[in-house]
């Protein structure tokens, strides 16, 4: 829905607190979920083109963040953390690692496996990824009172306790065991 410009040159611009992309008719049901999927594809577009000025793909910030604060962690220790998989971290390791922000080296406790660590250059990043964040959250959260951030957040908490307790769906290979 747009508003009617007025006057001869103005151009029309999207109502406030309307959405830029119409509901599609199949998604009528699933109005929440559209709009999830919305909001959660423009703050990754965001946020990848802030993290971009460091050098860094959205998601890779996450990995650093938990370097910083635990320190070195096994792959699969930052797979749980993040609640990723094997494939993803892998990539996303060795993408770090190519830049220069971690490197891996010998777990002392369990020769199969090597510690990812952050390196100096990795550490100069903290300070300028947590700028970012908080620029990031203030686009996010424009015009929100600070009743309606923690509204937000109680919100999305809930939304993601539904879906970590919603089981996955069957497959029709599972129906058939």
């Amino acid at each position: 829905m747009r508003r009617e410009p007025s006057g001869e040159n103005a151009q029309a611009e999207p109502d406030a607190g309307v959405a830029t992309v119409p509901l599609p008719s199949a998604a009528r049901t699933g109005q929440v979920s559209h709009a999830i999927f919305r909001v959660a594809r423009l703050h990754r577009m965001l946020a990848g083109q802030l993290l971009r000025r460091v050098g860094l793909h959205p998601g890779q910030e996450l990995v650093m963040m938990h370097l910083w604060e635990q320190g070195p962690q096994r792959q699969t220790d930052l797979v749980r953390l993040l609640d990723s998989d094997a494939a993803t971290m892998t990539r996303t390791i060795r993408r770090l690692e190519h830049a220069g922000f971690v490197r891996r080296r010998p777990c002392p406790t369990d020769k199969r496996a090597a510690l990812i660590e952050v390196t100096p250059a990795g550490h100069a990043l903290q300070a300028v990824v947590e700028s970012i964040w908080a620029e990031l959250e203030q686009h996010t959260t424009a015009g929100l009172a600070l009743e309606e951030r923690e509204t937000v957040l109680r919100m999305l908490g809930q939304l993601e306790e539904n879906l970590t307790r919603t089981p996955p769906p069957q497959t029709e290979s599972d129906a058939s065991l």
